[in-house]
């Protein structure tokens, strides 16, 4: 991806397939493009508010027309991150879709079934990002091939 546009539009094709017990993992270094990713998807759903990173509030919670959606981020939470503790866990699967960005904090209380988005920065070109997704299970995987048409 070249620009923040691009990667919005990645994050908009992505909303249009989801639903409601789609957890999504956002990694890559600070300002990689993770928040960016969200703002795009949350555009289109419909979310009207600013969508900014939780960084202090670890999770933001906006209403869709179809589910809620949970932006997480567990950053601060570092190394000793335990989302059970925090009743994070709570905000996985059910009727909810959930982005969630430095996961591997968090990574004991994640559901098997997610679909991961890496953002990392290609050092010529500094506005640049390589984006690698992969799926884990049934439900991810159906969302990476609906992304693939």
């Amino acid at each position: 991806m070249n620009t923040v546009n691009e990667t919005q539009k990645l994050a908009a094709k992505l909303a249009k397939n989801v639903a409601a017990g789609d957890t999504i993992l956002l990694s890559g270094d600070l300002g990689a493009g993770k928040t960016t990713f969200t703002q795009g998807f949350a555009k289109e759903l419909g979310i009207k508010r600013p969508v900014k990173s939780p960084t202090f509030t670890l999770v933001r919670e906006y209403q869709t027309s179809e589910f809620p959606l949970y932006h997480l981020d567990v950053y601060r939470l570092g190394e000793e991150g335990n989302a059970e503790d925090l009743g994070l866990s709570e905000y996985f699967g059910g009727d909810a879709v959930a982005l969630v960005e430095w996961s591997q904090y968090i990574k004991p209380d994640l559901p098997d079934d997610v679909l991961k988005i890496s953002f990392e920065r290609v050092a010529s070109q500094e506005t640049q990002r390589l984006i690698t997704i992969t799926a884990t299970g049934k439900q991810s995987t159906r969302l990476l091939a609906a992304m693939e048409e």
